[in-house]
């Protein structure tokens, strides 16, 4: 069995968290309305699958501070959004087409 192949070509997490009233968490920018936006989109694209795409919820990524964030793996990319807008150019830029949305890397 190869260790060299990942199931999926791109892995996605989307931190869901919520922290206590008052504490800045990325559950109060609409994170889980915007990660099944990003699912449902990947999916409509026909992205997702063994071999392609995957989009899931994760817990605290503990970079709440620089919220709503994201990674995509295996590169390991951080970014933040805002809206539909930024997780269209995202899915179209980096998982499409392979490159890295500068604008909201963090």
């Amino acid at each position: 069995m190869s260790t060299s192949h990942s199931h999926f070509k791109h892995h996605v997490f989307f931190c869901l968290n919520q922290r206590a009233p008052g504490e800045g968490c990325c559950a109060n920018y609409q994170a889980a309305e915007l990660q099944a936006y990003a699912k449902d989109r990947v999916k409509a694209l026909g992205l997702n699958g063994e071999g392609k795409c995957r989009v899931n919820k994760a817990g605290c990524l503990d970079r709440c501070d620089q919220g709503p964030v994201m990674v995509v793996y295996p590169e390991a990319v951080w970014y933040t959004y805002v809206d539909k807008e930024d997780i269209d150019e995202i899915i179209q830029s980096h998982l499409q087409k392979g490159q890295i949305v500068e604008r909201l890397k963090i």
